[in-house]
């Protein structure tokens, strides 16, 4: 039986890539701004995360698989950050997020067992420079999926994706031309930076079956940046 995965955002980058994977085998919804490049299979629902609630009626019952992707990338120095940005990261990061699970969670509970699948940044596994914004509003998201993980087993399994520095939309100013990118790649353990489908690939994984024993873990799918060291 097919299940019915919802993904926030999706019309770009990982979330693209990761419908591309689940459309065959599954039912894939996706809750974004805009339809541009999805598949006639794929159910689209106009939302904006910043300022929509969700429409409970356009959502498929149960929701099988449920993945958050919208975030941020905002580095500077701590000392020209203002608490504004601070608000603003954590309400793209997580808060949107809670607002979206509690909408949706009767949905969830009403699945055999339902998988969640978050994403966090390596900045808070690592201490990184002019992270500091970032790493705290995706430090909550892994504080919040262990509680929630905890909370509805086994009903509910839950799990995060740490990436490194991912070649996506979001990550294009880091990325947009030769030397940035070569730069990117010397500076992880296997010598290139991430691909949408190298995260795609494991969120699909949690999603399925095969990790019908796994919960409330922090995957860091980074090149080994955050456990390897290749300074001699």
């Amino acid at each position: 039986m097919k299940k019915n995965i919802l993904l926030i955002g999706g019309s770009y980058g990982i979330g693209y890539a990761l419908a591309e994977i689940l459309k065959e085998e599954n039912t894939v919804y996706i809750a974004s701004r805009t339809a541009e490049n999805l598949d006639s299979s794929i159910h689209h629902i106009p939302f904006d995360a910043n300022s929509d609630a969700i429409n409970l009626e356009m959502l498929p019952y149960p929701i099988d698989g449920f993945v958050f992707l919208p975030g941020s990338i905002n580095l500077r120095p701590f000392k020209n950050i203002k608490i504004e940005a601070f608000e603003n990261d954590l309400q793209i990061n997580f808060l949107n997020m809670v607002k979206v699970l509690q909408t949706i969670l009767p949905n969830l509970l009403a699945s055999k067992q339902s998988s969640l699948v978050f994403f966090s940044s390596i900045a808070t596994n690592i201490g990184m420079p002019f992270h500091s914004s970032v790493a705290a509003s995706k430090g909550a998201i892994e504080g919040f999926a262990k509680a929630f993980a905890a909370e509805y087993a086994p009903k509910i399994r839950v799990n995060v994706i740490a990436p490194s520095l991912t070649d996506t939309p979001l990550a294009d100013k880091f990325l947009n031309n030769d030397v940035k990118r070569e730069k990117a790649a010397e500076r992880n353990p296997l010598k290139k930076f991430g691909a949408s489908n190298d995260i795609a690939e494991m969120a699909a994984f949690l999603l399925s079956d095969k990790s019908n024993w796994i919960t409330g873990q922090v995957f860091h799918v980074d090149g080994g940046m955050s456990t390897l060291s290749v300074i001699i």
